[in-house]
């Protein structure tokens, strides 16, 4: 059978995964009365939650006697790992523009990344069907991106369809709705070139690694030469070209809608599962045993974002979750790298904690939810940048190109507060229904924390979007946080009589019968200096007894803390305790006496 191989790419929330369910729907993949998740492809219950694409994942469809590999990928920055190594796999690409918002700067990232490795992509504008919907503006724009990322002539002259992917069709004008997305298949067929295939035995790329309780590793990749049959000797061979390990195949998986069935036999250019070895890793290549020149794997941009993960050692740790020893975090933490090749790990020296390195805020949160939900116990520190340093001793930051979308009445505090953060603006321009559209280079570390205050300043109605840039010599000092905390004095349940008592001294990020121990954080304090409190006081007892004397305690509803608003909140002298039930904000050293001594060793 023919083969085509495509990636779909596209920022996030522009409509990749809704396009991929409406291609396995109207190609036949679906009985007619089978029931379909919505976005299918978004198996994860992390991706599902939040509605974002996380991991990069393939399936297939038939259309006209030819099979069709589509890889469906990630649109956030953070994950931008994922999407280099998929596009690898594949011949071609789908860059989904969403009509409204024009191309964005992951739009900008992915599609640079198609274009140096050769790709010719097809342009599909999609959501035409939006009230305010911009086709021929963003085509051009999306012209401009192209020539502004060095495409060539043949590159630049890339077929253009409009349509939406919630209702299902694509057309070569905006104006003129088809039935069905036959147009976008027919392109696919015309213009994707067939896989390249190379001469010799048998050698293959792997790029996606999970783990089935079934058959071990699985690991996903595209044959370039030769075919493969199960139980077929093997060996892996890394990016330099040593051995790893030599097995066999026990199982070929192939993907058929959405679902993978075991195959006979792979032939070159097909997009398959591979399961059976233990070390065969995501970037190395798996070849038949004559085979010594390993396959070249893209080079992955460096991770931007570190945070030490360290053993819970809080009065409460053990309570909650079972998995609480470093040895358990440590094997958790080196497994992940081995999938995710944006992250590095590395063991802190001299103490039971590691430093996860990754690109940006949100890919960390995810990795602490998923272990959060694993029943680990984590410490976490705040999150620092990965500087480097020149030959000459300069030390570097890395610097982010930040686009805001905002209102025109907000305009003015956002320029304001990103230049508070040493955020250089690049452009400002109206992008239509009086929004403005601001671009700045802003350094990483001023961007932690910022997405929560640029929400409270523009009353939620502000975008942003974050992509690395390049690093840049240090920008100098940035101020943190402005309020201290409100931290326990003792151990115990928190007593909503003295919580009640407190409240001009601050929001309370607790609530009452919470448990809480000596150094947590229970909330922030009105002015700069951190303040110890006592929670747990209850009221004295007497027995004179008048009207209106025991009215209830009415309480203000606490500072709810999510996982990364937690992680952005807080200090260097602070951590976020992360269990499967809690997370809770402390100082690193609970002890007053211990922490005034830090401070005056610090001076």
């Amino acid at each position: 059978m023919k083969l085509r191989n495509i990636a779909i790419i596209a920022h996030v929330d522009h409509g990749k995964t809704t396009l991929v369910d409406q291609l396995l729907r109207q190609s036949g993949a679906f009985r007619e009365n089978q029931r379909v998740a919505e976005r299918v492809m978004d198996s994860n219950d992390l991706e599902r939650e939040r509605g974002i694409t996380i991991l990069a994942k393939a399936t297939s469809v038939v259309w006209k006697d030819t099979r069709i590999n589509i890889v469906d990928t990630p649109g956030h920055a953070d994950f931008g790992g994922e999407v280099e190594r998929i596009l690898s796999m594949v011949d071609g690409a789908i860059v989904l523009v969403d009509a409204a918002e024009g191309p964005m700067p992951q739009t900008k990232f992915v599609v640079g990344k198609a274009l140096k490795i050769g790709l010719k992509p097809i342009v599909a504008i999609n959501k035409v069907d939006k009230p305010d919907a911009r086709p021929t503006e963003v085509i051009n724009e999306v012209f401009d991106l192209f020539a502004a990322l060095d495409a060539d002539d043949e590159q630049l002259d890339f077929p253009i369809l409009y349509g939406s992917s919630k209702q299902g069709w694509m057309s070569d004008s905006p104006d003129k709705p088809t039935s069905d997305l036959s147009p976008l298949f027919d392109m696919v067929l015309d213009h994707v070139p067939e896989p390249k295939v190379e001469a010799g035995g048998f050698r293959m790329l792997g790029t996606l690694l999970e783990s089935n309780p079934y058959l071990g590793r699985i690991i996903t990749g595209r044959i370039f030469a030769g075919s493969i049959k199960p139980n077929q000797a093997v060996k892996v061979l890394d990016r330099l070209g040593n051995v790893v390990e030599q097995g066999r195949v026990s199982k070929i998986l192939a993907f058929r809608g959405i679902e993978r069935q075991p195959i006979e036999e792979a032939e070159a250019g097909d997009i398959v599962a591979i399961a059976g070895l233990e070390k065969f890793n995501v970037a190395d290549t798996l070849s038949a045993p004559e085979i010594t020149e390993p396959l070249q794997a893209q080079p992955i941009d460096p991770p931007t974002l570190s945070m030490t993960f360290l053993v819970n050692d809080s009065p409460l740790a053990g309570t909650e979750g079972d998995k609480v020893t470093s040895r358990v975090i440590r094997d958790r933490l080196y497994k992940e790298a081995e999938g995710n090749v944006a992250l590095k790990i590395e063991d802190s020296p001299g103490s039971d904690s590691y430093i996860v390195s990754g690109r940006g805020e949100l890919q960390l949160a995810i990795l602490i939810e998923t272990m959060r939900r694993e029943g680990f116990e984590l410490g976490i520190s705040r999150p620092r940048v990965v500087f480097q340093k020149t030959d000459d001793g300069t030390r570097l930051e890395p610097i982010e190109e930040v686009v805001i979308d905002v209102d025109e009445e907000f305009s003015g505090v956002v320029v304001q507060k990103m230049s508070e953060r040493k955020a250089e603006m690049i452009e400002m321009r109206p992008s239509g229904g009086n929004r403005q559209r601001l671009v700045f280079h802003a350094p990483t570390r001023g961007l932690i924390g910022y997405q929560g205050e640029l929400l409270t300043d523009t009353r939620g109605t502000a975008i942003m979007n974050r992509l690395f840039h390049d690093y840049a010599p240090y920008k100098g000092d940035i101020l943190g946080r402005r309020n201290g905390v409100l931290i326990s004095n003792d151990a115990g349940e928190a007593v909503a009589y003295a919580m009640w008592n407190l409240e001009d001294r601050g929001p309370m990020m607790i609530e009452p019968a919470w448990k809480v121990y000596r150094g947590m954080i229970v909330g922030q304090h009105t002015r700069e200096n951190d303040l110890e409190v006592n929670v747990l006081k209850g009221k004295k007892l007497t027995n004179i007894r008048a009207a209106g004397k025991d009215e209830a305690v009415k309480l203000t509803p606490p500072i709810r803390m999510t996982l990364e608003k937690a992680l952005a909140y807080i200090e260097d002298d602070e951590l976020v305790e992360v269990t499967p039930k809690s997370i809770r904000l402390r100082k690193a050293i609970l002890d007053p006496n211990d922490r005034k001594r830090a401070e005056r060793a610090k001076e």
